[in-house]
């Protein structure tokens, strides 16, 4: 799913915040944690878009060309975002591949002046070292100025995300709570600033 990105007048008033799910599965914990990182955001007043990597087109993502209007409009929610929320689960120690298809899309410096927030959902605590020494440097080397601190999710501390009544392991969601704040509070002191994203719709 990819929601349709505001007016210019409409995004000039209030800036958003793109939430992308990588996970390639129709439905998976890391799909249920994207929705509600997305509800809790918008609970707390931010302006929330979101991108479905694997609802893309397959020939778009598979020879990285933005060919469709349905890529295209993904890639300009991703420029026009104050924020971005990047939730991906772990496969052989690294983020998806599809994931990666999508940023590859993006311009080189895409992420310029925005604020991220890397989430990963894997089996094993190993596999938490995904936020830093993957996600992170990508989202570094795309020029984001401001990365919030990462949470890795076990995927056993998920619990109902088939039946849309997702469970999250308490401790887990403290932290959780803790970097959303973070990055809410980094989105609105940029806003509040002027500073705006690169390439933006505004």
């Amino acid at each position: 799913m990819v929601t349709i990105a505001p007016s210019d007048e409409e995004s000039r008033r209030a800036p958003y915040v793109a939430v992308v799910s990588g996970s390639p599965a129709p439905a998976s914990r890391t799909l249920a944690l994207a929705r509600h990182v997305g509800g809790y955001l918008s609970r707390d007043g931010a302006d929330v878009r979101y991108i479905d990597v694997r609802d893309l087109p397959a020939d778009d993502l598979l020879w990285a060309r933005a060919s469709s209007e349905q890529t295209k409009a993904a890639c300009a929610l991703v420029e026009g975002a104050a924020g971005i929320v990047l939730v991906t689960p772990v496969y052989n120690a690294s983020y998806t591949g599809v994931l990666k298809a999508f940023l590859d899309l993006l311009p080189r410096s895409g992420l310029r002046g925005k604020v991220a927030l890397p989430l990963a959902v894997g089996g094993t605590v190993a596999h938490m070292l995904v936020l830093d020494y993957a996600l992170r440097p990508v989202l570094a080397s795309m020029g984001t100025p401001h990365i919030i601190e990462g949470v890795f999710v076990l995927d056993k501390w998920i619990g109902g995300h088939d039946s849309g009544e997702l469970a999250i392991d308490h401790q887990v969601a403290e932290r959780l709570r803790h970097s959303l704040f973070q990055l809410g509070r980094a989105v609105n002191e940029r806003a509040s600033t002027g500073a705006r994203p690169y390439q933006a719709i505004v």
